[in-house]
């Protein structure tokens, strides 16, 4: 694997030069151009807001809006990047098979793009906490930058697996639509983490195993991460008259080395296919 990190530095031009012209194809003839990726999940947000306030569900919140975008930010960049990094091998495979070049640079010039996209979401973010919402900043803000690193690894990581494995088994992109479509439910994107491990249904000793892998889910846990590192804990009568739990460092670390496995072993597994991708048929 050195050997192949190697070569990928060297060819780091090149790898800048995909993302670049990621970003120039993306909004080619656009007069708002990033904004429209903003758009989007700036209306999910609004569209939630409007829905679960009035709904009664959201009602005992601050800010239900903070707690949705603070969420729907690090949800956009895992969907998009993962979804653009299953087809990018695909897109390219004209290049791929004529051209020597190290095969990673492709898929990871999509995620490099998302992120990129995904650092301006959060300058937007922070503008709109800072100015509308008029939140302080929190001490636990010097996690930002761990999360950062670490969601940036899981996707990478996620984002090398799925272009792989899309070149040989066409129906992965399709699996990672749905897949990614049920996950949206199934995180805490619209509800907290506390609504969840409070929850009747998982009472009991005997479905522990069950808060604890919501709990430790990678995405889960970085969700959550960005809520208690960038926002006040919610009033215990929005959550159950339960406490809000604490930001939990040894979850955070924990989810750190799971995303580094991860994109080791998603490398691997890439690298030791990736002199195939001619030979698909």
């Amino acid at each position: 694997m050195i050997h192949e990190l190697r070569e990928l530095w060297r060819f780091r031009e090149l790898l800048w030069q995909l993302v670049r012209r990621d970003l120039k194809v993306r909004y080619k003839n656009s007069r708002f151009g990033f904004l429209w990726s903003i758009a989007p999940p700036l209306m999910q947000v609004a569209c939630i807001t409007f829905v679960f306030k009035h709904a009664g569900f959201a009602a005992k919140f601050p800010s239900y809006s903070a707690y949705v975008l603070v969420a729907i930010i690090p949800w956009t960049f895992f969907q998009t990047a993962i979804l653009d990094a299953s087809q990018s091998i695909l897109h390219m495979y004209g290049v791929v098979k004529k051209v020597y070049l190290p095969r990673e640079v492709v898929p990871l010039s999509s995620t490099i793009s998302n992120f990129i996209h995904f650092m301006l979401s959060w300058a937007i973010f922070f503008a709109y906490l800072m100015l509308y919402v008029r939140a302080p900043l929190l001490p636990t803000i010097v996690w930002f930058p761990y999360l950062i690193v670490v969601q940036l690894m899981l996707v990478s990581g996620l984002g090398l697996l799925v272009s792989c494995l899309n070149v040989f088994y066409e129906d992965i992109k399709y699996m990672a639509t749905v897949l990614l479509n049920l996950l949206f439910f199934l995180l805490p994107v619209m509800y907290v983490a506390e609504q969840v491990y409070y929850s009747p249904a998982l009472a009991g000793p005997d479905r522990a195993w069950l808060r604890t892998l919501f709990m430790l889910n990678p995405m889960s846990a970085l969700i959550s991460g960005y809520r208690k590192c960038l926002l006040q804990p919610p009033h215990p009568s929005a959550i159950g008259d339960r406490v809000s739990l604490p930001l939990d460092p040894t979850a955070m670390l924990i989810t750190g080395v799971l995303s580094f496995g991860i994109l080791v072993a998603s490398y691997a597994y890439f690298n030791s296919r990736k002199w195939q991708f001619v030979e698909r048929p």
